[in-house]
């Protein structure tokens, strides 16, 4: 069974037992986070699309970690204008395992 979350602007495919890294979500290391955001739910029996979420239906899953992703460096460069620019960018991410889907 596997499921289509939305979460931090984006969406997931997730399964049972899936570990992955979401926008940084308020919650604690091992606390218990719930979405209700589903947009399908799919498994040998056929699929479910929501329009826009499906009522009822819920992932649970677990906080592992709070972390913060590789920097990145943003450079900006106009050329016969002596004109650089260097930024760089840490994102904070939000590590999680799923437990479990329910319709």
């Amino acid at each position: 069974m596997y499921a289509i979350i939305e979460t931090g602007g984006k969406q997931y495919r997730v399964e049972p037992g899936a570990k992955l890294q979401v926008e940084k979500l308020e919650a604690g290391d091992d606390k218990r986070i719930v979405f209700d955001k589903v947009l399908a739910c799919g498994s040998d029996a056929g699929t479910k699309l929501g329009t826009p979420y499906l009522s009822g239906a819920q992932v649970v899953a677990e906080c592992i970690e709070n972390g913060r992703g590789d920097k990145i460096i943003v450079a900006t460069y106009k050329r016969r204008k002596k004109y650089r620019l260097t930024q760089g960018h840490r994102q904070s991410y939000t590590e999680i395992l799923i437990k479990e889907i329910t319709l």
